[in-house]
């Protein structure tokens, strides 16, 4: 499936989006989608459409679907490198080569859509019939100025794999430990306690865009963020934040109290799901395709998901994935709308466990649905718990791994302690938000 989200997010920047943005000169007008001629016409002819480099088999899939239901429009599909996503659509745009419509990862989406480049969908996603069902995480990405510029694609959700059989060999239960870090802890401490190498947690401890896409949601599970304000006066949230605490030294006590494998530390999430799938590890937040691509159908059948708790209870999830969005000057827009809404169709969103990604609609959780794909269903169950954080500067944030989000978690888990570790972290998150606000 090419790269993992977790390379993807540590190769991933995102200051040239503002860089080759900013020097442009000029900008093609914004699209009209309540025009006549998008409205009226039957769309026809092609469509240039651009995909994350890792996701091409599943896009191939949908636009392979596409050809065969209809003979109007072709999909002219092209992969772009994950890492370089972001600086090749940067340079179409300012050099005035858009493709008609891309599938681009929501936290990047926001990006591009406070820089002004994104066709205003507002009436479009408006109109559709399950507009309330789609996921709120994704929408809230491609919104400004409360319109839409994007529309939901496919989700990567972090949720909370549970060995469900070595929780009964270590005698607790799945649903009364893992509704708190406090009782995450508790369990860990018993699977551990099984010896076998066996351990009760995994977290990949050098790899800073995992970790932001499955330790963040236990301190939005906790009522915090760790950035507040509005786009262009933005500050970080880090000293007096006590979910962020709780969750820092819930870490550490996993650390220092030997219960998860010894090299995490160093781990750089490139094996991210090896040890879970070989039945030594109880308890690991991640991603529902990287567990699914490579597990037996044996250890399938052991596990039960959560989605991830905050210290004192509550439940959020890291609501990652695509949005569809159309460049402004895309020269067939109403075919490229015709082949978003092909995607949305309820058909192909429920086939997307089949590549490891999740629906975006809630209404997917069919009972045939949940029968077939109950290891997906979680985060599809509990839609408005998922969350994706907005800031132009994330990828400086929690991706590069010379930023302060690893640094401060390698500090607290594996160094001096939490409170050092805070201390250090806020002003570096906040000159961080200054210049990406800039």
């Amino acid at each position: 499936m090419g790269l993992t989200r977790g390379q993807f997010l540590r190769l991933v920047g995102a200051g040239a989006a503002g860089a080759l943005l900013g020097g442009c000169a000029s900008s093609p007008p914004p699209i009209d989608v309540t025009a006549p001629e998008f409205t009226d016409a039957e769309p026809s002819g092609t469509v240039r459409l651009w995909c994350r480099g890792g996701l091409q088999p599943t896009t191939q899939r949908l636009v392979d679907r596409f050809h065969a239901a209809q003979d109007r429009i072709r999909v002219d599909l092209t992969p772009v490198p994950d890492g370089q996503y972001v600086t090749k659509l940067a340079t179409a745009i300012r050099g005035g080569r858009v493709p008609d419509l891309v599938d681009i990862d929501d936290i990047n989406s926001a990006l591009f859509v406070h820089r002004g480049v994104f066709a205003d969908l507002t009436p479009l996603i408006d109109a559709l019939p399950y507009r309330d069902r789609l996921s709120p995480g994704h929408l809230a990405l491609s919104a400004r100025d409360g319109r839409w510029f994007g529309a939901p694609s496919l989700a990567d959700n972090s949720t909370l794999w549970c060995n469900a059989s070595l929780f009964a060999r270590a005698g607790v239960d799945v649903d009364e430990t893992t509704g708190s870090l406090a009782g995450c802890l508790e369990a860990a401490r018993a699977i551990a306690g099984l010896g076998e190498d066996t351990h009760g947690w995994f977290f990949p401890g050098n790899a800073a865009g995992a970790l932001a896409f499955t330790v963040q949601p236990h301190v939005w599970a906790g009522g915090a963020d760790l950035i507040t304000g509005e786009v262009g006066a933005q500050r970080a949230h880090i000293l007096g934040n006590e979910p962020l605490r709780a969750t820092l030294e819930f870490l550490r006590a996993l650390w220092t109290e030997g219960l998860t494998p010894p090299a995490i530390d160093s781990d750089d999430g490139s094996r991210w799901a090896s040890r879970f799938q070989a039945g030594r590890v109880g308890m690991m937040p991640c991603g529902f395709g990287i567990v699914t691509t490579d597990a037996s159908e044996e250890l399938l059948a052991e596990c039960e998901v959560r989605l991830l708790a905050g210290p004192e209870g509550g439940r959020s999830f890291f609501d990652g994935g695509t949005n569809l969005c159309l460049p402004n000057g895309s020269d067939n827009p109403a075919a490229a709308w015709e082949f978003v809404t092909f995607c949305l169709d309820l058909e192909q969103q429920t086939s997307l466990p089949e590549t490891g990604y999740i629906p975006v609609r809630s209404d997917a959780a069919t009972d045939a649905f949940r029968a077939r794909w109950p290891l997906a269903a979680p985060p599809l169950l509990e839609l408005d718990a998922g969350h994706a954080p907005l800031s132009l500067a994330y990828a400086r944030i929690y991706n590069q791994n010379d930023g302060p989000w690893l640094a401060m978690i390698r500090e607290a888990v594996f160094g001096g302690g939490v409170e050092r570790a805070l201390r250090a972290a806020q002003p570096r998150f906040d000159e961080i938000l200054r210049q990406g606000d800039a």
